[in-house]
């Protein structure tokens, strides 16, 4: 069965798991808005400071060349940091999918649901970053309220990956080899200088980023760049999404129920 096909399954079972995390969050609340304040730090240190002295690039400020990309990094960070720690804890610690499996809930279910409430992590993030962007008036084109529809598909793609890599983490240090790909990916995706400047070798490396994606869905958006490419990328982020969730379905199915 396709992963598409797996997600409509499973919906109308998933937000069961949904409900449960809200239960369980809802007095542990700023935990999940504190990852929101990293991204706006480097908004105004990088964005706004060096901005100063680096001037326009591509006929915009700094910190509007810079603020989609962290734009785009705060929906991933919210989503991916969320589905490996959330995910991680509760199959490998609280065996909470044990007792989750034994209702009427399969694999693909947990998938789906927790793939959603990770995604809706990092929407969390990118609303309060989107709102702190257009009060500085950083927002160039009306395509820029399609932005926090973008900000939901790239959450999907990180929140999909984060889940099936969840699945193959076995220990606490393990997280660690997870910062080692993505803080360079946070900083290498064309995040803070145009992909131009890197070697033509290197640039075909950069185009494989989830997050390099991202950011140039979001910020063509912000600055009226808008063109068939981003097409490629809003697909590009929901293939990732998905077969995200059909790995962490076929991983939880052998780890949980042979």
């Amino acid at each position: 069965m396709s992963a598409l096909a797996l997600s409509l399954r499973s919906r109308t079972r998933g937000h069961l798991l949904i409900e449960r995390n809200v239960l369980v969050y809802r007095h542990a609340w700023m935990t999940i808005f504190s990852g929101f304040f990293e991204p706006l730090f480097y908004l105004f240190s990088i964005g706004v400071g060096l901005g100063h002295f680096v001037g326009k690039i591509h006929g915009v400020s700094y910190a509007s060349y810079v603020a989609p990309a962290l734009l785009a990094s705060s929906a991933m960070n919210g989503a991916l940091n969320d589905a490996l720690t959330n995910v991680f804890w509760k199959l490998r610690y609280a065996k909470v999918y044990d007792s989750v499996l034994s209702t009427p809930l399969g694999p693909g279910d947990v998938a789906v649901g927790e793939t959603i409430w990770a995604q809706m992590r990092g929407v969390l993030y990118a609303v309060g970053f989107i709102i702190t962007v257009a009060a500085f008036g950083l927002m160039h084109s009306w395509w820029a309220i399609l932005a926090l529809p973008a900000a939901m598909v790239v959450g999907f793609a990180f929140a999909g990956i984060g889940i099936g890599a969840s699945t193959f983490v076995r220990t606490w240090q393990d997280l660690e080899l997870v910062q080692i790909v993505q803080l360079p990916m946070f900083l290498f995706s064309a995040t803070f200088y145009p992909l131009s400047v890197y070697p033509v070798a290197i640039q075909w490396f950069v185009r494989i980023s989830p997050l390099y994606h991202a950011i140039a869905l979001i910020r063509s958006l912000t600055l009226g760049t808008v063109g068939p490419f981003q097409l490629v990328d809003a697909g590009y982020l929901v293939v990732l999404g998905l077969a995200g969730i059909w790995l962490a379905r076929r991983r939880m199915s052998r780890l949980l129920l042979t």
